[in-house]
């Protein structure tokens, strides 16, 4: 029970990232792309098919896979902030 309520919350929490991510594209204030590559990061972790369609992406484009890089980096950094 409690493993389907985690991955019931890590897949909402990387679909709200994706959704902020498209809304991102649109708004000049926020980071579209940073947040899409947060979401998908997210995503990544209770999805096998999105964790192997990215592996995909940073092969066939390497500046792709700098840019994610940095992302996860952001993303472990906040989640040391948020842990304590």
């Amino acid at each position: 029970m409690k493993e389907i309520i985690k991955r019931v919350l890590i897949l909402s929490l990387g679909w709200f990232f994706i959704i902020l991510g498209i809304i991102g594209l649109f708004l000049p204030v926020l980071q579209g792309i940073l947040f899409l590559f947060i979401g998908l990061i997210i995503l990544s972790r209770a999805s096998k098919t999105v964790r192997n369609w990215l592996e995909k992406l940073k092969t066939r484009y390497p500046k792709f896979g700098y840019y994610l890089d940095k992302a996860k980096e952001k993303v472990r950094g906040w989640k040391k902030k948020v842990m304590g």
